[in-house]
């Protein structure tokens, strides 16, 4: 019996179809009461994003030094390793939100002096603004952070200063001791301010043994997933944690891998980081 051709062709052009593809914005904009200006950011949206009225998990993907908000968009081909992921089944459809650390004062902390407080404009402005412009589950369990270099430093320090907000961290070359880079350049604050400072921002001081067992527990129920390349300077800060983590009890994924500290290295551990942060959304 031969089949209709209406149906041959029906089933060829379904084969040939090519996959759903998520969009991304490179550049919109969130109003800072904080830092009084405007701040820029990049946001993934999965492919379904617009056939759907569902709701869906987060992952704050932050930049390095040098580059801004359109770092991971242009070099580290965000929306290619996305959908990618997702069409695989490997990772579940999410936003993506890559916002600009590089303008006015380059980095995700408060500075010591109080003029520019870019972490408390990421946590009381820019999730709240996220969460309110774009369908997105706002509870912590689906909320996730990673970066790279800088922006891994900034993954790091921003779950270990409010854990309650991150159900996954996945700090890729992180640099990390970076709470006595800055203070060289506060000469004029007192030295309990700079100290306040730098505690706030090193390994070894937010980790230290006499932190407590509450807060250690807060920090053990984040999912981590730790990357650096063998040939990576940072090697040590990375390593660092990977020891401190170890001496803590906090569970970790620990991955050394061939490669620098590169682009080549950080748009090979996406795919990584999406299938690890999306098994955090998950329910078992």
């Amino acid at each position: 019996m031969k089949r209709p051709i209406v149906l041959l062709l029906f089933a060829a052009a379904v084969t040939g179809a090519p996959a759903q593809q998520g969009r991304v914005f490179e550049t919109r904009t969130v109003t800072s009461n904080i830092l009084k200006m405007e701040r820029r950011y990049a946001v993934y949206l999965p492919p379904d994003y617009d056939h759907t009225d569902r709701s869906y998990p987060v992952l704050y993907l932050l930049h390095g030094s040098g580059d801004d908000h359109t770092g991971w968009v242009q070099f580290g081909q965000v929306q290619h390793i996305a959908d990618r992921a997702i069409a695989e089944g490997k990772a579940t459809p999410m936003i993506i939100v890559m916002p600009d650390a590089n303008t006015t004062v380059r980095g995700y902390f408060n500075q010591p002096d109080g003029s520019f407080d870019y972490e408390r404009f990421f946590f009381d402005e820019l999730i709240a603004h996220i969460e309110t412009a774009y369908r997105v589950r706002s509870e912590r369990r689906y909320r996730a952070i990673a970066g790279l270099s800088m922006g891994g430093g900034g993954a790091i320090y921003y779950t270990l200063h409010r854990p309650e907000f991150f159900a996954a961290a996945a700090p890729l070359s992180a640099s990390v001791e970076t709470g006595r880079w800055f203070v060289g350049k506060y000469a004029a604050l007192s030295p309990q301010q700079q100290a306040a400072h730098v505690r706030a921002h090193t390994l070894d001081s937010l980790l230290a043994p006499d932190v407590g067992e509450e807060y250690l527990n807060r920090i053990r129920q984040v999912r981590w997933y730790v990357s650096c390349g063998d040939d990576d300077f940072l090697y040590r800060h990375n390593s660092l944690l990977h020891i401190l983590f170890r001496d803590r009890q906090i569970a970790h994924e620990y991955r050394v891998k061939d490669g620098g500290h590169s682009w080549t290295y950080w748009r090979g551990e996406l795919p990584e980081v999406l299938e690890f942060v999306s098994k955090s959304f998950m329910q078992y």
